[in-house]
Order: structure tokens, then C-alpha cells, then sequence
């Protein structure tokens, strides 16, 4: 069943169209920083919550990348957008290689941050997705925070990593379970060669859940993709890098405008 994700689309009706799509756990509100940038530059910007996840629908589980991707497609129907840059961290970074995989022809640019081709093992997400149905999001909040951020940003900016964490444990079990399942049983990896849209891979020297060698076996493999390491950055670079990673973003868009 597909349904049409939560989102929110802001700047000019006339600018391209830029999709901004999260990460496991989190929804919307982490591409506040992004936002205002990318409008000042003339985009018109759409995020939403993939579902399950913040406002969005929770239809029963386990999600697949092709369920999550056939739900975006929706979106940019809903919101009339023929063709899109999309810019994907995490989970999204997975749902945009997806896309550029199996519907080209709606992709204009690719920024994919702090991401991976293949996330396994599919034993240790079904494990998380067990203890998140069993105790709830909650109970892997903190430990999720925790790879977002890099310890001496967490110390200096302590009301981020509190407001992370309670965004997390604010997130559907079942919907994080089944999204869970989705990252676990993805290869992407086949298909990177294939993908035509222009690429820019954005990896944070510090990431503990996607380190910068996912990021480099998608370079390798993407033809013409660029890789950026941010340093210090760990897996929530937008948060952690805000200025530079928008910078970025909006170089490399402009560019393939």
C-alpha cells in the first residue's frame, strides 16, 4: 500500500524542486538548517517524513526501499514535480540510490549524505527492530543520538543531542521496526553504475554508522560522483555542519541547474 508521506514545501512555486529525506528515527524538523539556504538560492523545497515515521501514515510492516521509494514517488505527484533533485541522508540517502536506480527519468541532481549501498547485517537490524517493538523507541534513543553527533559537539551543544533524543523516542516503534527491516535487507549496490544523475556523496570523518568507506565504494562506482568529508562530522552532519553542508548542497545543485 502506498501512501503519501507527511511534508511541508517551501520557496518560490517557479524553483526547482529539491527533496530533502531523512534518516532512521528522525523526521522533518533535522533539515531546519537547510531549508533557508536552499530557498534564498530560488529552490523550492519539499522534506517529508518517510512512514512511520513523525506525521506520517503507519501502515503495518516491514517496509521495503521499493515500498518507501513508490511512497515519494506519490509525493512528487502530490506536489507536481515531474523531475527533482533529491538530497537523502541515511535511510533517505538509500531511498534517493533506490530512485535513481529504478526512476531516473524523476531526478534532475543526487546529494547523498552520510549513507550507504549496503547496511547490513540484516541480523543486527532485525535485532534493533525486535527490541524496538519489545520496549519501544525509547530504549534505543540515546544510543542512536549518540552516533549522530560527535562527542565534543554533543558536550558544547547539549540541547541538541536532548532534542534528538526525544525525536527518536517520539518515533513509532512500529514504524522504526519496519523501516529497520528495509535498510537491513537493501543491496544497492548492483546498480550504482547505472545512475546518471549528477552525484555529490557528503560522509563525516567521525560516522560511526556509515563511515566515509560506504561513501567511497559509492563514489567508485557512481560515474562522475564527488566525495566531501567533513571533518569534525559524525552521522548528522546537517545538524553538526550545517553552513558547510548547505554550501555544499547548493553548489553542487546550481551546478547541474
Amino acid at each position: 500500500m502506498t501512501v503519501v508521506p507527511h511534508h511541508l514545501v517551501e520557496g518560490p512555486p517557479d524553483g526547482d524542486v529539491v527533496v530533502l529525506s531523512g534518516s532512521l528515527g528522525s523526521d522533518l524538523r533535522t533539515w531546519d538548517a537547510q531549508v533557508g539556504p536552499l530557498v534564498t538560492a530560488g529552490f523550492r523545497v519539499v522534506r517529508h517524513d518517510h512512514r512511520g515515521h513523525g506525521h506520517s501514515p503507519v501502515p503495518p510492516g516491514p517496509y521495503s526501499l521499493a515500498d518507501l521509494g513508490g511512497d515519494v514517488l506519490a509525493l512528487l505527484d502530490r506536489v507536481g514535480a515531474r523531475r527533482v533533485h533529491w538530497v537523502g541522508l541515511s535511510l533517505g540517502g538509500m531511498v534517493g540510490t533506490w530512485l535513481a536506480q529504478h526512476a531516473p527519468e524523476r531526478l534532475r541532481g543526487l546529494v547523498l549524505l552520510c549513507t550507504s549501498a549496503r547496511l547490513g547485517p540484516p541480523e543486527s537490524w532485525a535485532e534493533r527492530a525486535a527490541l524496538v517493538r519489545a520496549r519501544g523507541t525509547g530504549a534505543v534513543a540515546a544510543a542512536v543520538v549518540g552516533r549522530w553527533l560527535t562527542p565534543g559537539f554533543a558536550l558544547a551543544h547539549p540541547e541538541v543531542p536532548a532534542e534528538l533524543i526525544a525525536m527518536v523516542a517520539g518515533t513509532s516503534a512500529e514504524g522504526y521496526a519496519s523501516c529497520c527491516a528495509a535498510i537491513g535487507d537493501a543491496d544497492l549496490e548492483p546498480g550504482l553504475p547505472g545512475i546518471t544523475a549528477p552525484t555529490l556523496l557528503v560522509a563525516g570523518a567521525q560516522d560511526p554508522a556509515t563511515p566515509p568507506p560506504h561513501l567511497e565504494r559509492i563514489a567508485a562506482a557512481v560515474p562522475g560522483a564527488r566525495l566531501e568529508v567533513l571533518d569534525p562530522g559524525a552521522h548528522l552532519v546537517t545538524a553538526e555542519q550545517p553552513e558547510r553542508t548547505s554550501r555544499l548542497i547548493v553548489d553542487h545543485l546550481r551546478s547541474v541547474a
